[in-house]
């Protein structure tokens, strides 16, 4: 080393998050057999409020990180109310700058995808607080993201407002469970009314025996208030609509569509076919693609050891966004998760391939076109040559005023497709949006 030079500077690098084997046995105490390895504990990427979520709900239902198995089930229901599951998540954004920082996107709103997360959380400890059976002798159920039905957007969200996050179980099927939540910030200074909801949603768990993975039955429901006895007929009204559109006779749907294919399909031959001579104000969904590949990391894993629902639907709603962008020319804006499906679980390790495409646009508000995005996520495997559909996701977007205002000349195109099965995939989002909306 030469002598005259500076002395090298050596940086430690230390953790930024708490150990979670903060108050557990040290590794030389005998107790320290007892503790959770860390492959049990849930990932170190997520949100101070998802984190917040997790630990409030491992204090209601500890032994959810780790079942006993051999336990009985839980042999008798409860009869619970909306109250007893209710939960509420403030975020101080006016007074915590960090907090702030965290959440903040490119134009002083709140990040949606990180949101999406803290919601998905949010729904999962309500479910718990909800079936748990104050019985530490049985086992806890499982309880798992089924859907989420609706997610609406009406206003956006600032992040130098704080910001209230509620929910609570709005209605109970055998082994399914609805819950809703709101998300309020006040509007000039009012904090109570309409004008202070900012968005709502709707999630759908359902709940599965540890040690089967059958479905289980969980705690009762039981409305006390008018507005919870109209949320919990609502609820049922579309369950009963979910379970009419199972049974539906495919093949009168079949025949009743083939007009309505042949139409979406007769725009797509010209673009096949005679590309010179297609409309201009169209283009192919084939062509407004946009994919994304990682490999799913245990930072990313929830307090089951699998990946988090709520990352799934952010990186979901990344992909979306960027596609509706892209396809826009101009920022988009967020309005709905129109619907999202985990059709099964994703685990640390996959290879996991999101894929996207605009399925069609609205154009009745000419001021606020709607693009309409679906993104499927793909848990694949190589070495298996697999791949298997773990998630849909169906999002909505419009173009943020401002960047029309310095645009007008943006033009929204409309999609067509080039396949039968293209032309079916966006006439079966056309009626499930035109169900949804009713």
């Amino acid at each position: 080393m030469d002598p005259n030079s500076s002395p090298s500077l050596t940086i430690p690098i230390v953790s930024t998050f708490a150990s979670p084997f903060e108050n557990s046995p040290k590794e030389n105490d005998p107790k320290s057999l007892t503790r959770k390895p860390l492959s049990l504990w849930p990932g170190m990427y997520h949100s101070p409020v998802t984190n917040a979520l997790w630990e409030t709900r491992a204090k209601i239902f500890e032994r959810l990180l780790d079942p006993p198995l051999d336990a009985p089930p839980q042999s008798e229901l409860l009869t619970r109310t909306a109250s007893q599951s209710r939960t509420t998540i403030l975020y101080n954004f006016s007074t915590d700058y960090i907090l702030r920082e965290q959440y903040r996107d490119p134009w002083n709103e709140v990040r949606i995808g990180k949101l999406l997360e803290d919601l998905d959380a949010l729904a999962g400890t309500i479910s718990v607080k909800h079936c748990t059976d104050d019985d530490s002798t049985t086992r806890p159920l499982l309880l798992v993201t089924a859907s989420v039905d609706k997610m609406v957007l009406k206003k956006p969200i600032s992040v130098d407002v704080d910001l209230k996050m509620a929910g609570a179980v709005i209605w109970v099927g055998r082994s399914s469970i609805e819950i809703q939540l709101e998300v309020t910030q006040p509007t000039d200074g009012k904090t109570d009314g309409a004008e202070s909801v900012a968005l709502t949603a709707n999630f759908i768990f359902v709940a599965r025996d540890y040690k089967t993975g059958k479905a289980a039955l969980v705690n009762r429901l039981s409305p006390e208030t008018e507005k919870e006895k109209m949320l919990y007929e609502a609820a049922e009204a579309r369950n009963q609509l979910r379970k009419r559109k199972r049974v539906v006779d495919r093949k009168e749907v079949e025949n009743g569509e083939f007009n309505r294919l042949e139409a979406l399909l007769g725009e797509g031959r010209i673009f096949c076919d005679m590309p010179a001579l297609a409309d201009r104000d169209s283009i192919l969904l084939r062509d407004t693609r946009l994919e994304n590949s990682l490999i799913c990391q245990p930072q990313q894993r929830n307090i089951h050891g699998r990946i988090f629902g709520g990352f799934l639907m952010h990186r979901a709603f990344e992909v979306a966004f960027s596609t509706a962008y892209a396809f826009a020319g101009v920022m988009p804006c967020f309005l709905e998760v129109d619907h999202v499906d985990f059709l099964r679980p994703v685990d640390v390790g996959d290879f996991l391939r999101f894929k996207s495409c605009v399925l069609y646009t609205e154009h009745q508000n000419t001021d606020q076109p709607l693009i309409n995005i679906e993104v499927v996520a793909h848990v694949t495997r190589p070495e298996l040559r697999s791949s298997e559909v773990s998630n849909r996701f169906y999002f909505t977007f419009t173009i943020r005023p401002e960047a029309k205002a310095m645009n007008n000349t943006v033009r929204i195109r409309k999609v067509v497709p080039a396949t039968e099965e293209e032309a079916r995939r966006i006439l079966e989002r056309m009626d499930a949006d035109s169900v949804n909306s009713v």
